[in-house]
């Protein structure tokens, strides 16, 4: 059950609309249809640095509760 709750944890995770993260290609699909033509490969690439900024920063949060813990 631990492993099922894990691999649930992470499915959801990599849905989050995190740029980076499949979640994130689905965000820039989803307007991509809605506005009838491609998100700039600028704003993708501002996008993208963005995601792993945030990526980066719930990694470093992580890790810092789970070493306050010790």
């Amino acid at each position: 059950s631990f492993i099922a709750l894990l691999s649930i944890s992470l499915g959801v995770l990599n849905l989050l609309p995190i740029p980076v993260l499949d979640g994130g290609h689905l965000l820039f699909y989803t307007v991509e249809l809605l506005a009838g033509r491609p998100v700039p490969e600028k704003i993708q690439a501002m996008g993208y640095q963005l995601g792993l900024f945030m990526v980066l920063g719930i990694m470093t949060l992580a890790l810092y509760n789970d070493f306050t813990r010790l």
